[in-house]
């Protein structure tokens, strides 16, 4: 059960984002807006070094002075899926006029919901993997680190619901079908760490490779577009007070609860 509800917690951050287009007018004020996307950046790189780099290395002590060979595979590894996911997968990003990936018909509501659900892929497989370090024989990873991740990626999920879903709402899109395609964009977490769980007993062998794994490709989405987009135009200050903030909170949260 306790496993469910940490599986459950990033998509019901994404969706409570999503709810803010039946409470809220408009688009998020740019300055508000850069904070959000440097406190999901600051939560997404404390969780990659606490709560996945850190245990994939402790894991791998038995290998000595070279413990840290599994951790730099899987993390490069995690950078080169989400380059490739980017060249295969078309997409469009927030406030962007052109569209990443391969020429395509989709509609535009259609290309943003997928730029988020790719950033959401390294995140369910984040969590899928702490909690099958649980499962796990090595027992570095414990319940309360797992769900603190969880947690964690579900405070940076909520702005993430709500930058998709009020810009749509702004576009003409019906306020249910705006909340609909933002809470749509998290579904793939939880069914992405599910399925992880599942395998928990082949994947066991590989653990701290997979840990860094998904550490690598949540750094892929903080420093490909979450910083740029943070940092762009005016109020860059406050997206920077924004990732240390997000920063400082989820490694607290991460060695608090851990």
């Amino acid at each position: 059960m306790n496993t469910l509800i940490g599986l459950m917690i990033p998509f019901l951050g994404t969706a409570l984002g999503a709810g803010c287009v039946f409470f809220m007018r408009g688009q998020l004020k740019a300055w508000l807006q850069k904070a959000l996307l440097g406190f999901a950046s600051g939560v997404m790189v404390a969780a990659s070094v606490w709560s996945l780099l850190i245990p994939a290395m402790d894991m791998s002590d038995g290998l000595g002075r070279m413990a840290f060979l599994p951790a730099a595979a899987g993390f490069l590894l995690g950078i080169a899926f989400l380059l490739l996911m980017d060249k295969i997968v078309p997409h469009l990003h927030m406030g962007a006029q052109k569209a990443e990936g391969p020429k395509t018909s989709l509609k535009k509501t259609t290309m943003l919901v997928l730029a988020v659900t790719l950033h959401n892929i390294p995140e369910g497989m984040a969590v899928g993997v702490a909690f099958a370090g649980i499962l796990s024989s090595h027992g570095v990873m414990t319940l309360a680190g797992a769900m603190a991740l969880s947690i964690g990626i579900a405070i940076q999920n909520f702005p993430e619901g709500a930058i998709i879903s009020l810009p749509l709402r702004g576009e003409g899109v019906g306020r249910p079908k705006a909340f609909l395609y933002g809470m749509l964009s998290g579904i793939v977490e939880p069914v992405a760490a599910f399925v992880t769980i599942l395998l928990a007993s082949a994947i066991e062998p590989v653990l701290p490779g997979l840990l860094a794994f998904a550490a690598g490709a949540m750094i892929y989405v903080v420093v490909e577009e979450l910083i740029p987009e943070a940092n762009e135009g005016e109020h860059s200050n406050i997206g920077t007070i924004g990732f240390a903030v997000g920063f400082v909170i989820m490694m607290i949260l991460d060695v608090a609860l851990g």
